[in-house]
């Protein structure tokens, strides 16, 4: 388990935790993250609450998956897909969180 202070990582570690920054780090992802993290989403129903066609979210889907942060359920031709684990959703409430809590001008660390 890790400790707050305890963040040595290994080169390889760092690495696996850049990739996944960076596939987050895309608008189009990350929405499609935000939309499965508390109810399972098809790609048709992902793509039409974002305005984007199946083939992009799909792609976009692949790739989260390889990484995961997303996990699918197939029932029969349709897919399922919600957050991977408690992991992914306690990061990006977290992320949110942040973003949303009002910032002070004075910049206090």
């Amino acid at each position: 388990m890790l400790k707050k202070n305890d963040v040595r990582l290994t080169a390889d570690e760092t690495a696996a935790l850049a990739d996944l920054l960076r596939v987050l780090g895309d608008a189009s992802r990350l929405s499609i993250v935000l939309g499965c993290l508390d109810d399972e989403q098809s790609v048709g129903a992902l793509a039409a609450g974002l305005g984007l066609t199946q083939s992009l979210v799909s792609h976009h889907l692949r790739l989260l998956r390889a990484t995961g942060i997303v996990k699918a359920r197939r029932q029969g031709k349709q897919v399922f897909y919600t957050a991977a684990d408690v992991h992914v959703r306690s990061v990006l409430h977290d992320l949110i969180a942040h973003v949303l809590e009002p910032k002070g001008l004075g910049g206090t660390a």
